[in-house]
């Protein structure tokens, strides 16, 4: 296998700074709800890319449960490796992939916790199943073997089968606040269209980026 060969040309669309919107949320929309009309998979998950006090990034895939112009919405263990590095370095980075639109959404912005409110009321959505989880994993921390997971899975089950399942204290989410939005779109040649927004003061700027 030759990796180096490995490419293709780009086609699908254009993107014109004369045809974006002003809002970089409002043209985030536009492409969120093209991604879902054109059922690309996942269209939700995004990369999420840490560093903390070490100066040693790290990048994860996580999901996009909420967004306004407030910003972009995610949720996970405050005892993890993502959450100790916004502990100690609150700027962060996003990145959509729609591989079946040709494009691809960096985001970049600081990180602030959501409310207790806001992780209850997001905490009594979820499945069950998937709140028992929030309980029993201890996230990013070592274990022996899968049986662990299952038993600690099963003793929370049981200490929840007659009890309502609050929001546990170490978990919850955040709220990435960008001040940096790209939106990439593939063109032929690797000529690529990159439209930026910049946050300056309380308005955006709109530019282009060489590919």
């Amino acid at each position: 296998m030759h990796i180096a060969d490995l490419r293709r040309e780009y086609s699908r669309a254009k993107l014109d700074e004369r045809e974006v919107a002003d809002n970089p949320f409002v043209q985030f929309q536009r492409w969120f709800q093209q991604a879902l009309d054109s059922h690309v998979l996942d269209a939700n998950a995004m990369v999420l890319a840490t560093c903390g006090s070490d100066a040693q990034p790290s990048a994860r895939v996580v999901l996009l449960k909420a967004f306004d112009e407030r910003g972009m919405v995610f949720y996970t263990n405050y005892e993890s490796h993502k959450a100790k590095d916004l502990t100690e370095n609150p700027l962060a980075a996003l990145l959509f992939y729609w591989k079946e639109l040709e494009r691809q959404v960096r985001i970049e912005g600081r990180v602030e916790k959501l409310t207790t409110q806001e992780n209850e009321a997001y905490f009594q959505s979820r499945p069950l199943e998937s709140q028992i989880s929030a309980w029993a994993s201890p996230q990013s921390q070592p274990i022996e073997d899968r049986a662990v997971l299952k038993a600690r899975v099963e003793a929370y089950r049981r200490q929840f089968e007659h009890t309502p399942i609050n929001c546990p204290p170490f978990w919850g989410g955040y709220r990435l606040i960008p001040h940096y939005f790209e939106f990439w779109q593939g063109r032929e040649q690797r000529l690529h269209d990159r439209i930026i927004y910049q946050k300056s003061a309380d308005k955006w700027v709109i530019g282009r980026l060489a590919p």
